[in-house]
């Protein structure tokens, strides 16, 4: 990407939670501002900003009017390499980007804006053609709805810790030994899988420790035993990629209670569309 895009990329993806939409958006933006005359533009970056932002909404505002699927998990972004790319640090924890889908589009980007970007009220309110009280009041109804805003509780993947807590995730189940599973899952762990419009997942949801742990050793009797598993970083978060062969089929992303360091929730992207910008 060039340096406008990668500034630019991280506003279209929070609030779109997909990459392709994003990138889409941010050049379709760029493409538009450098073919007209830009006379009367005293700051370019924030006349950028505010396009990108008032077309992911816009984008993001029209998908919601269609029918959505049980479970729709965002977009994953590998971020192993943020502190090399200085704009990746700007994606959005994965917990979070989940918990925004309660959010309408407008009422999450005055979050992002506010919360991550740390734009004040005043800006906030030009970006998106509102008054400052109507900034406050969407960002009000955003925290009520979210109740409990804020970082992700997972731990990075370069805490040792988690690194630990994964590799016995991964030896628990390969060894069927439930009891030692059920042990490192919250008793009212959430596990979610996306597949997209093609992919058959075997449970869409399940909750329970117990449930969960039948769950998460089927899938790997029937699709993962064979598969090379790859520990990474997903938008600040642990997560495990499974391959089989050269084909990608399913990328896990944790949430870690950092209280006691069990898993809370699973995350499990099978959709090949959202999958196909890992390498």
């Amino acid at each position: 990407m060039t340096d406008s895009q990668q500034i630019l990329f991280p506003y279209a993806y929070n609030i779109l939670g997909s990459v392709e939409d994003a990138r889409d958006i941010v050049q379709d933006v760029l493409t538009k501002f450098y073919a007209e005359h830009r006379t009367g533009i005293s700051n370019e970056k924030a006349y950028l900003v505010k396009s990108v932002i008032n077309h992911a909404i816009n984008t993001k505002t029209r998908r919601r009017r269609t029918v959505q699927p049980e479970v729709w998990l965002p977009e994953p972004v590998a971020t192993e390499s943020a502190d090399a790319n200085v704009y990746l640090k700007d994606i959005l924890s994965y917990s979070l980007l989940v918990l925004l889908e309660k959010l309408n589009a407008k009422e999450r980007a005055v979050f992002i804006l506010r919360e991550s970007f740390d734009y004040p009220h005043d800006e906030i309110a030009s970006i998106l053609s509102i008054t400052e009280e109507h900034s406050r009041k969407l960002l009000s109804r955003a925290k009520d709805k979210l109740f409990k805003p804020g970082p992700a509780t997972g731990a990075s993947i370069r805490d040792e810790r988690t690194n630990a807590l994964l590799r016995n995730y991964i030896d628990a189940i390969r060894d069927r030994n439930m009891q030692r599973l059920e042990g490192l899952l919250a008793e009212d762990i959430a596990f979610y899988a996306d597949g997209g419009p093609n992919i058959n997942v075997v449970k869409r949801i399940c909750t329970g420790n117990a449930a969960v742990a039948d769950l998460l050793t089927l899938i790997y009797r029937k699709f993962q035993q064979n598969a090379t598993i790859r520990f990474i970083e997903v938008n600040h978060q642990p997560a495990l990629l499974f391959s089989v062969g050269d084909r990608l089929n399913s990328c896990l992303v944790f949430d870690i209670s950092p209280v006691d360091n069990r898993i809370t929730r699973i995350n499990s992207v099978v959709d090949p569309e959202k999958l196909k910008n890992f390498t």
